[in-house]
């Protein structure tokens, strides 16, 4: 289940706030951070990569988009042990009483992708083309993430680009008007302004949510290979202890380590029930 992920708003927060703090600081008594608002660098720098946006991707891709910001702003906690326990659970099952078994209660898994896997094998479908099934699934899955993180990095491009277009447009006013010094600061405020905008989106906003984006995508992979493995696994009969050792070479060392020490705890509980007993 998916949950706010207060890391990213929290990131921008820190560092708008920094950005804030460090010109506030450096500005008193000189007119402080107003001096760093102009609207004309506000109009050139969104105003001009709102129209790249537009040109660059069709109305279908843009509709994406709330929901790209949406995952940018979402984590999802993935239980891999509790996931290969479902696994083990599965394969006892289908040694004890045929795979055709399996279809009774698999709805109940909160994961269409396993329950997808799961009825393939159920129809007695073969491993290589259960997996080819399945991972074609992935690349398509794959391929709709990056199509959502593509709009987010070319905005991180188009950001300080369109900042450099408002340094010249800036520069052009300044020079255009030498003869008049008090046109001089504005307009060097509007050239330097619109680089300062377009920089910090791009790097405070745009590029860090496409980063953290292709990193959930990454994540969200490595889970659904565990899935095919495990459906596999199922499917072609293995051992449930067999296909636990198989599946647990997914876990991280940290969670390895946990799992043997919580065993270790059990059989030794057992041992301490057991000498009771005696």
């Amino acid at each position: 289940m998916k949950k706010l992920d207060l890391l990213t708003p929290i990131g921008i927060l820190i560092g708008l706030t920094m950005v804030l703090v460090a010109i506030y600081t450096s500005t008193i008594g000189t007119g402080g951070i107003g001096n760093f608002f102009q609207w004309a660098s506000v109009f050139i720098v969104l105003g001009g990569l709102s129209a790249a946006i537009l040109i660059n991707f069709t109305l279908d891709d843009l509709k994406t988009l709330p929901r790209v910001f949406r995952e940018a702003f979402q984590t999802k906690n993935h239980d891999l042990q509790g996931l290969i326990n479902i696994f083990v659970e599965l394969s006892t099952k289908a040694r004890r009483e045929g795979l055709l078994a399996l279809e009774v209660g698999i709805e109940e898994v909160d994961d269409p992708f396993i329950e997808k896997g799961v009825l393939l094998a159920v129809d007695g479908i073969e491993p290589d083309v259960i997996k080819d099934i399945m991972m074609a699934e992935v690349v398509a899955m794959e391929e709709r993430h990056r199509k959502g993180r593509f709009i987010i990095e070319k905005a991180g491009e188009y950001a300080p680009a369109w900042g450099m277009i408002g340094t010249l447009i800036g520069l052009i006013l300044m020079l255009q008007n030498l003869n008049d010094p008090t046109t001089l600061g504005p307009n060097m405020a509007i050239a330097l302004l619109t680089t300062l905008y377009g920089t910090l989106l791009a790097n405070l906003v745009f590029l860090p949510m496409a980063n953290k984006l292709s990193l959930s995508t990454e994540e969200e992979i490595f889970i659904k290979q565990i899935v095919v493995e495990g459906v596999i696994g199922v499917q072609s009969g293995q051992n449930p202890k067999i296909l636990q050792e198989k599946l647990s070479a997914f876990l991280p060392n940290h969670v390895k380590n946990q799992s043997k020490k919580e065993e270790e705890e059990e059989i030794n509980e057992e041992n301490t029930a057991t000498n009771e007993l005696r």
